[in-house]
């Protein structure tokens, strides 16, 4: 039977791959790509011969007709990101949508994704946490990050290198300097680095280097200790002006 499968792609390590993607992307008839060249290394890596159709942000909603009617008619596609697991802070999810509002099957194959070995790295509490992705660049970030000062469970950012110091900075301005936080780049890859400090620590780090690699920001949520710290400082400040 034909349908959709989304199959999560290494972020960063070839090998981090499953046997079944491999399979997966061997059988089907076609596989969507967000970016069909890095793709293309992917899948010569892995001896897959099968055509690369583009599916990606700037072309998202007319190609999804054209997908649906390949799938209807009997083809079977498997997508995949530049990197991780189609769907997370990609538009990926408008092609799922589409596929079941038509009654077309969908299967997901578990693997690689960038927040949860960034999660565990950062030492922080895992019983509870939020995934926010990229904040809003511009309309919307300021009031997001409102929200979340009072956020408990601990957060999950996606950031990019050149607006790395810009949103510690600001999470550090809403969340206060002496918050927990790490920040994760180049995960799996020959230079991973994971660095956990206080904000205020992580900005002084990142100021005076150079960085490359896409980010992943994990940030204690508030709880009895960093709240008392923050009060405190904010007292000391007060009276620093009388």
């Amino acid at each position: 039977m034909s349908k959709l499968y989304i199959v999560p792609t290494p972020i960063g390590n070839l090998e981090d791959i499953t046997f079944r993607a491999v399979k997966v992307l061997n059988e089907v008839d076609a596989i969507l790509a967000e970016d069909t060249r890095k793709t293309g290394i992917l899948i010569k890596h892995y001896n897959i011969s099968k055509p690369l159709m583009p599916f990606h942000k700037f072309n998202e909603h007319k190609a999804l007709e054209n997908i649906v009617n390949r799938i209807a008619g009997g083809q079977t596609l498997a997508l995949v990101s530049d990197a991780g697991t189609p769907g997370i802070s990609d538009p990926g999810f408008l092609i799922v949508r589409e596929c079941l509002r038509n009654n077309i099957a969908v299967e997901t194959l578990p693997g690689a994704t960038a927040f949860v070995p960034a999660l565990v790295n950062s030492g922080l509490p895992l019983e509870r946490f939020c995934f926010e992705g990229f904040l809003p660049q511009k309309k919307g970030r300021q009031t997001r990050l409102n929200l979340l000062k009072t956020e408990s469970r601990t957060m999950v950012f996606y950031e990019s290198p050149h607006r790395l110091v810009k949103t510690l900075t600001q999470l550090a301005e809403y969340m206060g300097s002496n918050r927990i936080a790490c920040v994760s780049r180049e995960l799996s890859k020959l230079f991973e680095e994971n660095t956990t400090d206080t904000l205020a620590n992580l900005i002084d780090k990142y100021c005076n280097q150079q960085v490359k690699g896409e980010i992943v920001i994990v940030v204690e949520g508030l709880n009895r200790q960093n709240k008392q710290a923050d009060e405190e400082v904010d007292n000391f400040d007060d009276s620093d002006n009388e």
